[in-house]
């Protein structure tokens, strides 16, 4: 005897459901992918649905750009395509076919820091470290975008050249989270490598 309430699938809208899996799973689509990271060619294969972001920390063991949320709202993972930064979470790999990407790695190493990376450590611009790589790779655009007078949503005036207040590298740097709160010394390293390159 059928339960109250029973709702039971017809036997045809079962079987095309599975069908449809089927079909699906028949057609997983792969595609081969060469971009150049950090100054080196790749070439990879990888499933359509793969993000840059994993692809640089899962298949190319470049662990720097962090997964913090994964929607694009913490800015952990931001690198470089093509001198631009961009949220590596949000964007399929496949998406970047021969373009040249610069991860956190490709900004400095520990026996040749970035000016940035150099003053983050003088200015002690971080605390546990996880969005440190994205902060630094946003700083650095934040300064590159001001030069290249590029407006953001604070700019004042349009037709002048940008002045670079902490009002603007705040609205400029607001798409990266620091949850330890060390926004006043990310300010301060900002500031100190602006003011050693005007």
């Amino acid at each position: 005897m059928t339960p109250p309430n029973h709702f039971e699938p017809p036997r045809d809208a079962v079987r095309s459901v599975d069908l449809g899996a089927e079909a699906r799973s028949a057609n997983s689509e792969h595609s081969t992918v060469t971009f150049v990271v950090n100054g080196q060619q790749h070439q990879l294969e990888l499933d359509n649905r793969t993000t840059l972001l994993d692809t640089l920390r899962e298949h190319l063991a470049l662990t720097g750009s962090k997964k913090g949320c994964d929607h694009g709202q913490c800015g952990a993972c931001t690198v470089f395509v093509n001198g631009t930064r961009i949220n590596a979470c949000l964007t399929l790999a496949v998406m970047h076919e021969g373009d040249e990407i610069t991860t956190i790695e490709g900004v400095g190493h520990e026996a040749h820091l970035d000016p940035m990376q150099a003053a983050f450590v003088e200015q002690d611009a971080f605390q546990c470290g996880y969005c440190t790589p994205g902060q630094i790779c946003s700083a650095k655009a934040v300064l590159e975008e001001i030069r290249a007078g590029l407006p953001s949503h604070v700019t004042q005036d349009l037709d002048a050249p940008i002045e670079l207040t902490d009002a603007e590298i705040r609205e400029r740097m607001s798409g990266n989270i620091c949850r330890c709160g060390a926004y006043a010394n990310i300010l301060k390293a900002i500031n100190q490598v602006a003011e050693a390159h005007s």
